[in-house]
């Protein structure tokens, strides 16, 4: 192996696999924001959304049923949002479909909008899973001359709890 063969081989920044044509990230952020779009007008979309059997009919539903936001969807994602809408998985109920309908046409056609949903899901998976604090310790001296670890916020000899001082914020309310 030459010198040149070793500097690119280890200088090389990008992983194993296929090079991800999108951005998780972007795919879920546009995700989110569309279903807070959606929400808002989905009592005036869905019933001009749910007869329409066009991409022509895609983009009037969209323009009469989500007037301010309707350049988010239309004319970009007509086609994506009937191949949606014909997926035979698509949720009968409201807030179910807001969710598959945004993080379906989230991938914007660069990606399947099964694989759009799946990025979706992998990202709310990870943004569940954030570090978070499980348990907290406190060192103790108690009055029965125990020393040491505290369980459960109390003295594990005698069971004498530690008593936290109330905040300043609780009596605001």
């Amino acid at each position: 192996m030459t010198m040149n063969n070793v500097e690119t081989s280890i200088g090389s920044e990008r992983g194993r696999g296929r090079p991800p044509k999108i951005r998780s990230s972007e795919v879920y952020g546009r995700a989110e924001h569309w279903r807070g779009v959606l929400a808002q007008v989905w009592d005036r979309l869905w019933p001009l959304l749910s007869n329409a059997r066009s991409e022509g009919e895609v983009t009037n539903a969209f323009q009469d049923g989500a007037s301010p936001y309707d350049s988010y969807f239309v004319p970009g994602l007509a086609a994506l949002t009937l191949q949606v809408l014909r997926e035979s998985t698509l949720p009968k109920r409201a807030q179910p479909l807001q969710r598959f309908l945004a993080d379906s046409l989230a991938g914007v056609g660069v990606v399947t909008p099964r694989r759009s949903r799946d990025i979706c899901a992998q990202e709310r998976a990870k943004r569940a899973s954030v570090n978070r604090i499980l348990r907290y310790e406190f060192y103790v001296e108690c009055s029965c001359g125990y020393c040491g670890r505290s369980k459960n916020h109390a003295c594990p000899k005698c069971g004498a709890e530690i008593l936290f001082p109330v905040s300043i914020g609780s009596f605001m309310s």
